[in-house]
């Protein structure tokens, strides 16, 4: 099997292929590499067809990890709001206003909880993340508890932040 023939020929293909599940060519085209370097790894005995399969499985996890992703920001939003008695009704939010925040408070707190969280988000284990983090499997779960807290904290001070500065 020769996969530089097959990179050649497939490549483009892949690409438009993963790009039209995600939506996302830039994205797609990272996907498509991920499944090269899987096949490099796995050396598959058919390879075309194993490329597609891979390559669907990569965008099933790609958009799960996102809708993951936007329904802990939810969660935080939530969160944050439920401690300040304000009803979700009330707030306007905008896509752009939640990266911003989001990336702001995640950017605020210490390494091994920014890691630790976001580890999780991309759906490892506790034992994964034990191992990543060098901490025991045991000390996952209340590490996340604390660095879900200290996010929403994060997360408060920089909506009130930004409400000072509106004003």
């Amino acid at each position: 099997m020769d996969l530089e023939q097959i990179y050649r020929e497939q490549y483009r293909s892949l690409v438009g292929f993963i790009a039209k599940r995600t939506g996302d060519r830039a994205r797609a085209e990272e996907l498509a590499q991920e499944a090269f370097v899987r096949a490099i790894r796995s050396r598959p005995h058919n390879p075309r067809s194993w490329l597609y399969a891979v390559a669907t499985n990569l965008v099933r996890d790609d958009a799960r990890r996102a809708g993951v992703a936007r329904r802990h920001l939810r969660v935080v939003r939530q969160e944050a709001e439920r401690e300040r008695n304000v009803p979700a009704a009330d707030t306007t939010w905008t896509k752009d206003e939640d990266g911003a925040q989001l990336r702001a408070a995640l950017a605020s707190l210490s390494e091994n909880d920014r890691d630790a969280l976001l580890l999780k988000e991309d759906g490892l284990s506790y034992d994964e993340i034990a191992e990543q983090l060098g901490l025991s499997r045991g000390s996952i779960g209340t590490t996340l508890a604390r660095a879900r807290k200290r996010l929403v904290s994060a997360w408060e001070g920089g909506k009130e932040a930004s409400e000072d500065a509106a004003r």
